[in-house]
């Protein structure tokens, strides 16, 4: 195992950490790995850009659990956004708008995207775009939080689709 290590150093000095962190000063790789060994540690490149590069003496297997330990917390602050929906009609009232503007508010609060779907059927697929629009409207106009247009209005299939997100 240390030798598969330390076969990928390829730097002829390095800067020594010991397991504390605390700076042993600029070693030869012979030397470096001389002290690891008479300590029973690794010998591990952390930081191969630096000049010249850091290794550190510890043991691999307390490096490896460290290194997913950080891995798993990076993931578990990552936030997922998802693409939520809000369909309405032509005919939709103000109440029921209100309550899906008061939903989509709370949506973009939590930092997801929300597409916007007026469904349209029968004859109304073919009523005046600027009409559509001004329907779709009445509902980003009800929404609280401060959001921008990711993707503009879109005419589809089963209506006319706009997509917001947080600001």
């Amino acid at each position: 195992m240390r030798e598969r290590i330390n076969n990928q150093i390829r730097a002829k000095e390095l800067r020594v950490l010991d397991n504390e962190n605390k700076n042993l000063g600029i070693l030869s790789i012979k030397d470096a790995l001389e002290l690891a060994g008479s300590k029973g540690l690794d010998l591990i490149e952390i930081s191969p850009n630096g000049n010249p590069p850091i290794a550190k003496l510890m043991d691999f297997g307390k490096y490896q659990y460290e290194a997913a330990k950080k891995l798993k917390k990076a993931k578990a602050g990552a936030n997922k956004t998802e693409t939520k929906s809000i369909q309405i009609k032509i005919g939709t009232g103000d109440h029921d708008l209100e309550l899906k503007a008061k939903t989509a508010s709370k949506w973009i609060k939590e930092g997801h995207r929300i597409k916007v779907e007026l469904f349209l059927t029968g004859r109304s697929k073919f009523m005046d775009d600027k009409f559509l629009r001004e329907r779709l409207d009445r509902v980003l106009h009800l929404i609280t939080e401060d959001y921008k247009v990711s993707d503009s209005y879109k005419k589809g299939p089963k209506g006319l689709t706009i997509t917001i997100e947080k600001k």
